[in-house]
């Protein structure tokens, strides 16, 4: 057979990425090339632009090879190409409902290639190609634009931050939004948001502004995406630096070993070489200073007001078309930001009223969504109806020991939050819960126990206060809260340290044979300049005056010429303990227990680098002994921040366990114990875990594998061995053994 002749244009297709190659080596030689085909180019698109409906599969084809050839090879021929980008983005403007689905998918990549070769800056492409995401009708192509916008905006700030350009594209975002609320254009300036924000892109408050308009707006799907921003933004922005930390990271032992055994190539030096280009730039990352990631929920510029509008618009509005699992979500962010932020909107603990009966759908998130929204500054007598109500529909004898528990946890989670909102004989009755049969309604009212034992034991009953909580109400270290009163700002576990110095100060005293109760301020000196070793640095205040001198006021001094004035020891104990009357002495004894409870240390010396260790060490300890003994979940609830949601399996507690099957236990306890389908001994795990490191064999294992017919003659030879030169052998053995082996490895 002959050779098959092959036309023109079918040869000038054919050579287009030969020409290209060419034009790219040497632009100036190839020139007339590409003008001739920069003409075809013209003709195909005036051919196109005048009937797109019309024009042919072939006539496609050859324009989008076209289109393809001169968006590769434009940098070389700035000049001529000038018009070339503003043809391709009318084309796309005029035409892209109308363009074969090829053809369409070339024209956006040529444009995204343009800009990358710095052709185009990248607001005229966002310019191009955002109006027609949110107008297209075709699924595809919207995927395609949003990809390309995403892929331009990341490649834009992977070096640097571009500002001007996210300012740009965030104010077209914001005014897309804030045009038109009822429109369900705004679901992609809040897919854009949300995206840049999880890849660390946009983390300001113009962002976190945009989502806010979309928590606002009319459609119902811009305002679940705004609110599920606000509740999971932060969370999916955690995972994904957590999977990008965690990356597979290189062995260079192993490839040390392997660069040693195996023959020496330029392969395997350049793998040695990216090795440890890439622990380097891993290194240098871990020392780069963390970026400071605020939550959106603090970035919020008003968040009353904004707590306050979500509320009234789509909660309270019989109007709103929102149903009630998007209803729960606007609850919760709503109750998010008034516990995050301490807001006070009064008519929302009215709101919960109807939807806390055990039969209402999803009812422990409504629970959740109750606790979030309590803090210490919401009135008690708001509280005090609802905690009744949970009480008198969830926790009872006939009901079910999962209501009841899941009740009992929610009344925790408010009083933990404001214990004001408990009464004594509500409380004293919700206790008695701890005899219950069902495990999970035992342990939630022991945590309420818990929880009144520290924060209102004058609120319990006496048998029920524990030892801490008696002895605390006797000494006044614990006291019944005020509404609205916060606790004294200082330096965590002072107190600690002032206790350990004070045992110190006697146990020193009782070593000298010196009484432990009188202590002077110059042993306490005397230590302060042990514990600043190299510090010359003295007080100029006085170790002349052998320290600070207690002086009562004048109106605690009392004048008595005779004895008689002293009262009667027995009836100054029947005095102090009898309970005040008025409400002055009321107030002595709490600026008393106040007085008591700020430490001296932070006023009246400087702490030393001593003194600050052994303040961690003791933090430590005491963190320790908080948490010992206790169960899983309660050091769970311990370790939880104040910032962190509350969700409604924390509300269902342990009742949530009885529901799982046989399969779903067994699968919880195998769970975190890796594969064990086929056991293996000690040492075969052993050889594995050196054949997966890459390392060799030892000599006794190489010599078990050897072939038999190769041992045969040192074993005839040990066989046919004298006694002489069997004792010369084991001498040997022993001298040997004595100086560590044939190394003498005996020190290493």
């Amino acid at each position: 057979m002959g050779k098959k002749r092959v036309g023109a244009l079918e040869k000038v297709d054919a050579d287009l990425p030969n020409l290209q190659y060419k034009i790219r080596r040497d632009p100036k030689s190839y020139q007339e090339d590409f003008i001739n085909q920069y003409g075809q180019y013209q003709t195909q698109r005036d051919i196109y632009m005048a009937s797109p409906s019309t024009a042919t599969s072939a006539g496609i084809v050859s324009f989008r090879d076209l289109i393809d050839f001169v968006s590769h090879v434009a940098e070389c021929y700035p000049s001529d190409t000038a018009e070339f980008s503003h043809d391709l983005r009318t084309i796309l403007t005029l035409h892209h409902a109308e363009l074969e689905s090829d053809l369409r998918e070339k024209v956006v990549s040529s444009l995204v290639l343009l800009r990358r070769k710095d052709l185009i800056d990248s607001t005229t492409l966002h310019n191009t190609l955002f109006p027609i995401l949110v107008s297209t009708p075709s699924k595809t192509l919207r995927a395609l634009l949003f990809s390309k916008i995403l892929s331009d905006l990341r490649s834009s700030n992977s070096k640097s931050r571009n500002h001007r350009l996210n300012s740009t594209i965030q104010t077209a975002l914001h005014n897309l939004l804030a045009s038109d609320r009822a429109s369900s254009k705004g679901i992609w300036a809040v897919k854009i948001t949300r995206e840049l924000w999880k890849r660390q892109i946009w983390t300001d408050s113009k962002a976190v502004e945009i989502m806010k308009e979309a928590a606002l707006a009319d459609n119902e799907k811009v305002v679940v995406g705004g609110v599920r921003f606000f509740l999971g933004g932060d969370k999916e922005r955690e995972e994904l630096e957590d999977e990008s930390s965690d990356e597979e990271q290189i062995d260079m032992g192993k490839l040390k070993h392997q660069a040693l055994v195996n023959k020496k190539s330029k392969k395997m030096a350049k793998t040695m070489e990216r090795a440890v280009d890439k622990v380097k730039r891993a290194e240098r990352k871990k020392k780069q200073p963390h970026p400071l990631n605020f939550s959106a929920l603090h970035l919020l510029h008003d968040p009353q007001g904004f707590a306050e509008t979500l509320f009234s618009k789509h909660l309270q509005n019989s109007r709103s078309k929102l149903n009630l699992e998007q209803k729960l979500l606007v609850l919760q962010l709503v109750s998010r930001l008034v516990g995050l932020h301490q807001l006070t909107i009064i008519s929302l603990y009215s709101y919960f009223i109807k939807y806390l009966t055990p039969r209402q759908p999803s009812v422990t998130s409504f629970l959740a969504s109750l606790a979030q929204a309590t803090h210490s500054l919401v009135p008690p007598d708001a509280l005090e109806p609802l905690v009744q109500k949970i009480a008198n529909e969830f926790v009872s004898e006939a009901a079910a020991s999962e209501v009841a528990a899941a009740g009992l946890n929610a009344i925790r989670e408010i009083c933990v939050r404001q214990p004001l909102a408990m009464n004594d004989t509500l409380l004293q009755d919700l206790v008695l819960y701890r005899k219950s049969k069902d495990k999970g309604t035992v342990m939630a009212a022991k945590g309420l126990l818990s929880l009144y034992r520290e924060v209102g034991a004058d609120m319990l009953n006496k048998r029920d206060r524990g030892k801490a909580a008696t002895m605390g109400l006797k000494s006044g270290e614990r006291r019944e809260q005020r509404f609205g009163e916060q606790e004294v700002g200082g330096i965590e576990g002072l107190d600690l340290l002032e206790k350990w110095k004070e045992d110190e100060r006697k146990r020193k005293r009782v070593e000298r044979g010196l009484p432990e109760d009188l202590g002077t301020d110059e042993e306490e000196e005397e230590g302060d300049e042990e514990d600043w070793g190299a510090w010359d640095v003295e007080s100029d205040a006085s170790s002349d005056s052998g320290g600070w001198i207690n002086v009562e006021s004048d109106a605690e001094i009392e004048i008595s010429d005779s004895e008689d004035d002293k009262p009667n020891a027995k009836k100054a104990k029947l005095e102090a303990t009898a309970p005040s009357s008025t409400a002055d002495e009321e107030k002595e004894n709490a600026d008393q227990v106040l007085q008591h409870q700020i430490s001296k240390l932070a006023t009246s010396r400087i702490l030393t680098p001593a003194d600050l260790a052994k303040l961690q060490e003791l933090r430590l300890e005491a963190e320790v002994n908080k948490l010992s003994g206790k169960s899983q979940r309660k050091k769970e609830v311990a370790a939880r921040h104040a910032d962190d949601p509350l969700t409604a399996e924390q509300i269902e507690g342990l009742s949530k366990l009885r529901k799982s099957t046989k399969e779903e236990r067994i699968a919880l306890a195998k769970e975190g114990k890796g594969d064990r389908s086929e056991h293996k001994s000690t040492q075969a795990l052993r050889r594995d875990k050196k054949n997966a490191e890459g390392k060799s064999t030892t000599n006794k294992e190489k010599a078990r594998k050897k072939n038999f017919l190769m041992t045969l003659g040192k074993a005839k030879y040990k066989q046919k061995r004298s006694l002489t030169q069997t004792k010369r052998v084991l001498k040997g053995h022993i001298e040997r053994s004595k100086r560590g082996g044939k190394r003498g490895n005996i020190g290493m």
